[in-house]
């Protein structure tokens, strides 16, 4: 039974508040005010008639209402039992938070509202939250740009790695489904920025230099996000040299400067490489063709062996150019890290081209050894008559 707070009144007090007072129900919200509070467990005076009781887990709620409850303060709750064994009534304000919660999202749901979330724990299908036991999942394809694990190969345990990073972390999204009888429901990070994104993407125009971050290294190249928008930095635009591995150029959240370089709908092309000055720029008047280059080979292809000049240029040898014998394969008289001494034979600045030839300079080699020999043969005769005459 129902422990009477104040033992002064009198039978006809109680009369009078029987009208007024009807008996909690299971599942009942209730508004009481605190009359005490100990470790961990708050008593609740239930209209004079009444005392509550909130203890254990169900003190604890996502707003963190227990932290500034003081006595006197009035507070929501909701009966999860008739009575304990002390004959108090067993309340539950994360049960009265879940109530309101669901209220909330539920609204958000039919108006398109934005909600803030905090990401409780994450798989490799996206993240997941709990708001006084309702239970969120933010999918990986609903994540913003910015969040999206891009990985090689698409990685599930490198996804699961990028993913468990994001734990901890507030994120505004917007609910796509809700099911309260499920006690379940879907959010979107991306559509809670798409009006953003849109909106972001009219503005721009190719040319416009935009400071943003690294979302995503791949082998292909470089994902960058800024204004809520994302673009691809293709490896062909990383740098003027020959980019192997885009993981040498960045790591995911450094700060990056982009140029837009091409918008097809909603896809954005950048480059990095256009916002530093083309070493290609000076390259005919540095190696004109005739003179003679020293370099490495640093890579093959199935037409020729590729020689690097310096750090951003580099040339290449074609097969025909390598050997006066015919060669199939490059790597049959070559190797990478060789040092090299080739003829530049042909410049093209506009496609960052320069062809070299080993067996160009080898055969100039060749008849410049050859030039003396046969400066002394023709001596050889001269000074043989200078002789006889004198005999």
């Amino acid at each position: 039974m129902f422990k009477i707070v104040d033992e002064k009144l009198t039978m006809e007090d109680l009369l009078g508040m029987t009208e007024d007072f009807v008996k909690p129900e299971l599942g009942a919200v209730v508004k009481g005010q605190v009359i005490a509070m100990k470790k961990n467990h708050v008593i609740v005076d239930l209209n004079g008639v009444a005392v509550g009781i909130i203890a254990g887990a169900e003190t604890h709620d996502s707003a963190g209402t227990i932290r500034n409850l003081k006595v006197g303060d009035e507070v929501m709750a909701v009966v999860v039992e008739d009575e304990d064994s002390s004959g108090m009534v067993v309340l539950s304000l994360r049960k009265a938070s879940q109530a309101n919660a669901w209220d909330r999202f539920e609204k958000a749901f039919k108006d398109g509202e934005i909600v803030e979330v905090v990401v409780t724990e994450a798989n490799k299908g996206g993240l997941l939250l709990d708001v006084d036991g309702i239970k969120g999942f933010i999918p990986v394809s609903q994540l913003a740009p910015i969040h999206y694990p891009r990985v090689d190969g698409a990685d599930a345990n490198q996804i699961l790695l990028r993913l468990k990073k994001l734990v901890g972390q507030k994120f505004r999204c917007k609910v796509i489904n809700v099911d309260r009888a499920t006690g379940k429901m879907i959010l979107s990070e991306r559509a809670a920025i798409e009006s953003q994104s849109s909106d972001s993407l009219k503005k721009l125009k190719v040319g416009d230099v935009m400071d943003g971050n690294v979302s995503g290294v791949v082998k292909f190249g470089i994902f960058v996000t800024f204004g809520g928008l994302e673009g691809l930095v293709h490896i062909s635009e990383i740098a003027w040299g020959h980019v192997s591995n885009p993981h040498q150029y960045a790591k995911v959240g450094d700060p990056v400067r982009v140029q837009i370089i091409g918008i097809e709908k909603d896809k954005l092309s950048l480059s990095i490489k256009r916002l530093m000055k083309d070493p290609w720029e000076q390259i005919a008047e540095k190696y004109p063709i005739g003179s003679v280059v020293n370099g490495t080979i640093n890579r093959f292809s199935q037409f020729g062996a590729f020689v690097q000049l310096e750090d951003d240029i580099n040339g290449l040898i074609h097969l025909s150019e390598i050997s006066d014998k015919k060669i199939e394969d490059p790597k049959e008289v070559l190797a990478i890290g060789d040092q090299v001494k080739a003829t530049v034979i042909n410049i093209d600045r506009d496609e960052h081209r320069i062809g070299l030839s080993l067996r160009h300079n080898r055969n100039e080699a060749k008849k410049e050894e050859a030039a003396p020999a046969e400066e002394a043969v023709e001596e050889a005769p001269k000074k043989s008559k200078k002789s006889k005459k004198d005999g």
